[in-house]
C-alpha cells in the first residue's frame, strides 16, 4: 500500500508539470511591416499556441517564438508560404529543461553535503529566502529583511535593505525576476547582493555607497510565478491572479504600471502573455513597490533586472518621446555597458526602452522615472538567444560578475549627482 502511495504521489507530481517535449525556438526576421504584421497576426491565433520570446517589432529585428511540437509544421508552412526566413534556436526545448534539472538536482545534493550555497546554480524560492535569512545573519549590522507586502497568493514580499544606520538617506531601489521564467536574473540577484554585503568594509567604492546611501534589493519580485515555473510550468512568466470573467490567469507585472498604462505593447487580452491587467497596479506585486517607493519619499535611482537580449535601457518605453534627462541617461548607459563588455566582451546595446527594444507600456522605470527617480534603468541580461530564457547555470556567475562593473557605474553616478 505504501508503495502505492508514494508511486501515485509521483505520478502527480510528474504530470503536474508542463512538459515540452519537441517544442521548438524559431528566430524570425520579417523583411518589411508586412512579414512584422503577418507575425503579430500569427501570435494571435490562439490554437497554434505560440509564445514569443521576443515580439516581432521592426522589419531586420528577429522575433523569437517557442512553438508546440504539434503546431510546428503548420507554424513552419505559414512562414514559408509568405517567404518569411527562419532558423531554429532551440531544437528541444525539454531537452534543456531536462539538463537544467539535471544540474539542480547534483547541485543540490552537493550543496547539502558541503552545507554551503551554490551561486553558480539555480534554486527554488524556499532556497532563496533561507539563504536571505543566512546573508542577514551573516552581516546584521548591514543587511536587513523587510517585507513590503504580500504576493497574490500570500507570499511575503521580502527585500533585503543594505544600510549603514540613519534615517531617510537617498536611496536606490533594484528589483530582479519580476518576470518569474527569466532564472538569471533572481540568480544574478543573490550574487550581487552577496557581492555588496561581503564587499562592504573591503572594496572602497562600495563601501563609500553603502556608507552614504541605502539599497533596497528585491530578489524575487514576483514569487508566485517563480514558485509555478519550479512546480508546474518553467516557461511562465506572469503573476498568478485571477480575473472575473476569463479563465487565463496572471498579469504581466511589467504592465501594470502607471506609465501609459494600457499603451503600445502590452494587451487587453487576459490570456496574453502581455496583458496589462484590469487596471493599473491591481497586482500586489506592483502596489507594494509603488507604495514603498512613494512612501520611503527619497529614491534617487530604480535598477530592474530582466533577460534576455543583452541591453541597458531607461525611459521612455511607452511613448518615442525623448526624456528630458536623456543625454545624460544615455551617456551612463554607454559607459556601463563598455565596462561590462570589457569583462568578458558581452556587447550590450544601449538606448530608451522605445528606440533599443520597443514600445512598452506600463513599465517598472517609466513610472519610476515619471514619479521622480530620476535614474531608472533596465537591463536585459544574457543571451541574445541561443538559450533565451533557459540559459545554463554554468553562464550565472560570469553573467553577474560582467553586470557587476555596469550596476556600480550606476550607483557611483547616483551618489556623485544629488538632486
Amino acid at each position: 500500500m505504501k508503495i502505492l502511495l508514494v508511486f501515485a504521489t509521483l505520478l502527480v507530481g510528474t504530470f503536474s508539470e508542463q512538459l515540452f517535449v519537441g517544442d521548438q525556438v524559431l528566430r524570425v526576421v520579417a523583411s518589411d511591416e508586412e512579414q512584422v504584421a503577418l507575425l503579430r497576426t500569427l501570435g494571435e491565433q490562439v490554437d497554434l499556441q505560440i509564445d514569443f520570446w521576443l515580439d516581432p517589432t521592426k522589419p531586420g529585428r528577429p522575433a523569437d517564438l517557442r512553438v508546440p511540437f504539434s503546431r510546428l509544421q503548420a507554424v513552419k508552412v505559414f512562414l514559408e508560404s509568405h517567404g518569411i526566413s527562419y532558423n531554429i534556436m532551440i531544437e528541444d526545448v525539454q531537452q534543456l529543461l531536462d539538463e537544467e534539472k539535471r544540474t539542480m538536482m547534483l547541485s543540490r545534493r552537493m550543496e547539502r553535503s558541503a552545507n554551503e550555497f551554490n551561486f553558480a546554480s539555480y534554486h527554488t524560492l524556499e532556497e532563496i529566502y533561507d539563504w536571505m535569512d543566512t546573508l542577514v545573519a551573516d552581516h546584521p549590522n548591514l543587511v536587513s529583511k523587510i517585507q513590503i507586502g504580500e504576493s497574490y497568493e500570500k507570499r511575503p514580499l521580502y527585500v533585503l535593505k543594505f544600510s549603514t544606520g540613519g534615517s531617510n538617506r537617498p536611496a536606490v531601489w533594484l528589483d530582479t525576476g519580476i518576470h518569474s521564467r527569466e532564472w538569471v536574473t533572481q540568480a544574478t540577484g543573490v550574487w550581487t547582493a552577496n557581492k555588496l554585503a561581503e564587499d562592504y568594509g573591503h572594496d572602497p567604492t562600495v563601501t563609500s555607497l553603502l556608507d552614504t546611501m541605502d539599497i533596497f534589493f528585491e530578489i524575487v519580485t514576483n514569487p508566485d510565478g517563480y514558485a509555478f515555473t519550479h512546480s508546474s510550468n518553467r516557461l511562465w512568466r506572469k503573476t498568478r491572479s485571477i480575473h472575473a470573467g476569463s479563465s487565463c490567469i496572471g498579469v504581466d507585472p511589467n504592465r501594470n504600471w502607471d506609465a501609459g498604462f494600457g499603451g503600445s505593447g502590452s494587451s487587453s487580452n487576459p490570456c496574453s502573455e502581455t496583458y496589462h491587467g484590469p487596471y493599473a497596479h491591481s497586482e500586489s506585486e506592483v502596489k507594494s513597490i509603488v507604495d514603498f517607493i512613494q512612501s520611503h519619499g527619497n529614491v534617487k535611482g530604480l535598477i530592474s533586472i530582466h533577460s534576455y537580449s543583452q541591453m541597458l535601457m531607461f525611459p521612455y518605453g511607452y511613448k518615442w518621446t525623448t526624456s528630458p534627462d536623456h543625454e545624460e541617461l544615455n551617456k551612463l548607459a554607454e559607459k556601463a555597458v563598455n565596462d561590462l563588455a570589457a569583462v568578458y566582451g558581452t556587447e550590450y546595446t544601449y538606448g530608451s526602452i522605445a528606440n533599443t527594444i520597443y514600445l512598452a507600456a506600463g513599465t517598472t522605470v517609466d513610472w519610476a522615472y515619471e514619479n521622480g527617480v530620476k535614474y531608472s534603468y533596465t537591463f536585459e541580461l544574457r543571451d541574445t538567444g541561443r538559450y533565451g530564457f533557459l540559459l545554463p547555470s554554468s553562464q550565472i556567475i560570469p553573467t553577474a560578475t560582467e553586470t557587476w562593473p555596469a550596476l556600480l557605474d550606476i550607483l557611483v553616478h547616483i551618489q556623485q549627482h544629488p538632486y
